[in-house]
Protein backbone atom coordinates (compact mmCIF):
# COMPACT_ATOMS: atom_id res chain seq x y z
CA UNK A 1 0.00 0.00 0.00
CA UNK A 2 1.19 2.72 -1.07
CA UNK A 3 -0.94 5.57 -1.43
CA UNK A 4 -3.15 7.02 1.29
CA UNK A 5 -7.17 6.31 1.79
CA UNK A 6 -8.58 9.23 -0.36
CA UNK A 7 -12.22 8.61 1.01
CA UNK A 8 -13.84 9.27 4.61
CA UNK A 9 -15.61 6.85 6.28
CA UNK A 10 -16.68 9.02 8.51
CA UNK A 11 -16.27 9.15 12.46
CA UNK A 12 -15.41 5.72 13.58
CA UNK A 13 -17.71 4.50 16.59
CA UNK A 14 -16.86 2.24 19.62
CA UNK A 15 -18.04 -1.03 19.77
CA UNK A 16 -18.89 -2.55 23.41
CA UNK A 17 -15.27 -4.45 22.92
CA UNK A 18 -13.73 -1.11 22.91
CA UNK A 19 -15.34 0.50 25.65
CA UNK A 20 -14.10 -2.31 27.89
CA UNK A 21 -10.86 -1.98 26.43
CA UNK A 22 -11.29 2.45 27.44
CA UNK A 23 -12.53 1.08 30.59
CA UNK A 24 -9.20 -0.86 31.41
CA UNK A 25 -7.60 2.17 31.05
CA UNK A 26 -9.80 4.43 32.92
CA UNK A 27 -10.17 2.11 36.78
CA UNK A 28 -5.95 2.28 36.52
CA UNK A 29 -6.47 6.11 36.52
CA UNK A 30 -7.27 8.92 39.04
CA UNK A 31 -9.83 10.34 36.82
CA UNK A 32 -11.47 9.62 33.56
CA UNK A 33 -10.34 11.53 30.31
CA UNK A 34 -12.65 12.71 27.72
CA UNK A 35 -10.25 11.31 24.76
CA UNK A 36 -11.86 7.26 25.60
CA UNK A 37 -15.14 6.32 24.54
CA UNK A 38 -17.49 5.59 27.48
CA UNK A 39 -20.30 3.93 25.37
CA UNK A 40 -20.72 2.47 22.59
CA UNK A 41 -21.26 4.75 19.67
CA UNK A 42 -19.25 7.52 20.82
CA UNK A 43 -16.22 8.30 18.45
CA UNK A 44 -13.00 6.90 18.69
CA UNK A 45 -10.40 9.25 18.52
CA UNK A 46 -6.29 9.08 17.77
CA UNK A 47 -4.01 10.18 20.47
CA UNK A 48 -1.97 13.50 20.10
CA UNK A 49 1.87 12.12 20.07
CA UNK A 50 3.24 11.70 23.73
CA UNK A 51 -0.42 11.26 25.65
CA UNK A 52 1.10 8.23 26.90
CA UNK A 53 3.08 10.52 29.34
CA UNK A 54 0.08 12.84 30.60
CA UNK A 55 -1.94 9.67 30.92
CA UNK A 56 0.83 8.19 32.78
CA UNK A 57 0.61 11.06 35.14
CA UNK A 58 -2.83 10.07 36.06
CA UNK A 59 -2.40 6.80 36.98
CA UNK A 60 -3.13 5.50 40.72
CA UNK A 61 -0.73 5.42 42.90
CA UNK A 62 -0.86 1.41 43.12
CA UNK A 63 -0.89 0.71 39.73
CA UNK A 64 2.65 0.39 37.69
CA UNK A 65 3.47 1.39 34.24
CA UNK A 66 3.67 -1.69 32.76
CA UNK A 67 0.24 -2.24 33.87
CA UNK A 68 -0.98 1.21 32.10
CA UNK A 69 1.04 0.63 29.00
CA UNK A 70 -0.67 -2.87 28.51
CA UNK A 71 -4.09 -1.13 29.02
CA UNK A 72 -3.25 1.71 26.87
CA UNK A 73 -1.64 -0.51 23.94
CA UNK A 74 -4.71 -3.19 23.66
CA UNK A 75 -7.07 -0.11 22.71
CA UNK A 76 -4.11 1.48 20.50
CA UNK A 77 -2.99 -1.62 18.91
CA UNK A 78 -6.93 -2.53 17.96
CA UNK A 79 -8.46 -2.53 14.57
CA UNK A 80 -11.19 -0.10 15.08
CA UNK A 81 -7.96 2.35 16.32
CA UNK A 82 -6.76 1.77 13.38
CA UNK A 83 -9.32 2.38 11.13
CA UNK A 84 -9.90 5.93 12.55
CA UNK A 85 -6.42 6.85 12.79
CA UNK A 86 -6.60 5.65 8.98
CA UNK A 87 -9.14 7.55 7.22
CA UNK A 88 -8.13 10.52 5.25
CA UNK A 89 -9.29 13.41 7.71
CA UNK A 90 -8.29 11.90 11.05
CA UNK A 91 -7.23 14.67 13.99
CA UNK A 92 -5.07 13.49 17.03
CA UNK A 93 -6.90 14.31 20.13
CA UNK A 94 -6.08 16.28 23.81
CA UNK A 95 -6.50 13.97 26.70
CA UNK A 96 -9.91 16.01 26.88
CA UNK A 97 -11.09 14.75 23.05
CA UNK A 98 -10.05 18.20 21.73
CA UNK A 99 -8.61 18.09 18.45
CA UNK A 100 -5.12 19.30 18.11
CA UNK A 101 -3.27 17.91 14.54
CA UNK A 102 -3.96 16.01 11.71
CA UNK A 103 -2.00 12.68 11.41
CA UNK A 104 0.50 13.09 9.19
CA UNK A 105 -0.07 10.96 5.35
CA UNK A 106 3.11 8.90 6.98
CA UNK A 107 0.91 7.86 10.41
CA UNK A 108 -1.84 7.10 7.77
CA UNK A 109 -0.27 4.71 5.65
CA UNK A 110 0.80 2.69 8.80
CA UNK A 111 -2.64 2.60 10.64
CA UNK A 112 -4.18 1.47 7.38
CA UNK A 113 -1.62 -1.13 6.56
CA UNK A 114 -2.09 -2.77 10.63
CA UNK A 115 -5.75 -2.77 10.00
CA UNK A 116 -6.24 -3.91 6.45
CA UNK A 117 -3.38 -6.76 7.98
CA UNK A 118 -5.54 -7.22 11.61
CA UNK A 119 -8.68 -7.66 8.78
CA UNK A 120 -6.75 -10.29 7.50
CA UNK A 121 -6.07 -12.20 9.45
CA UNK A 122 -9.70 -12.10 11.50
CA UNK A 123 -10.89 -12.72 7.80
CA UNK A 124 -8.24 -15.81 7.54
CA UNK A 125 -9.04 -17.07 10.79
CA UNK A 126 -13.01 -16.92 10.14
CA UNK A 127 -12.45 -18.78 6.34
CA UNK A 128 -10.79 -21.62 8.25
CA UNK A 129 -12.82 -21.78 11.13
CA UNK A 130 -10.46 -20.66 14.01
CA UNK A 131 -11.84 -18.94 16.36
CA UNK A 132 -9.86 -16.68 17.31
CA UNK A 133 -8.89 -16.95 21.50
CA UNK A 134 -7.62 -14.89 23.60
CA UNK A 135 -3.78 -15.07 24.50
CA UNK A 136 -3.42 -16.30 28.42
CA UNK A 137 -2.50 -13.69 30.58
CA UNK A 138 1.62 -13.61 31.33
CA UNK A 139 2.37 -15.67 33.98
CA UNK A 140 2.38 -13.78 37.44
CA UNK A 141 5.83 -13.69 39.47
CA UNK A 142 4.59 -16.28 42.02
CA UNK A 143 3.90 -18.70 39.40
CA UNK A 144 7.22 -18.37 37.97
CA UNK A 145 9.07 -18.51 41.49
CA UNK A 146 6.72 -21.67 41.64
CA UNK A 147 7.33 -23.49 38.58
CA UNK A 148 11.38 -22.76 38.77
CA UNK A 149 10.84 -24.30 42.11
CA UNK A 150 9.25 -27.77 40.97
CA UNK A 151 11.90 -27.87 38.20
CA UNK A 152 14.21 -28.03 40.96
CA UNK A 153 12.63 -30.47 42.92
CA UNK A 154 12.17 -32.52 40.22
CA UNK A 155 15.85 -32.11 39.19
CA UNK A 156 17.28 -33.35 42.32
Amino acid sequence: MDKPWTVSHGPIIATEFDVQKAEAISVLLIRPIDILPSKPGDQIRPFALGLFNDIRALVKPDVGATALRRAVGSFVHSKRYYFASGQPDSMRHDINGKPVEPLSIADRLVAQRRFLNLKRNNDENSASGIESAPSPAPPSKTEQIRTALLRRDTQT
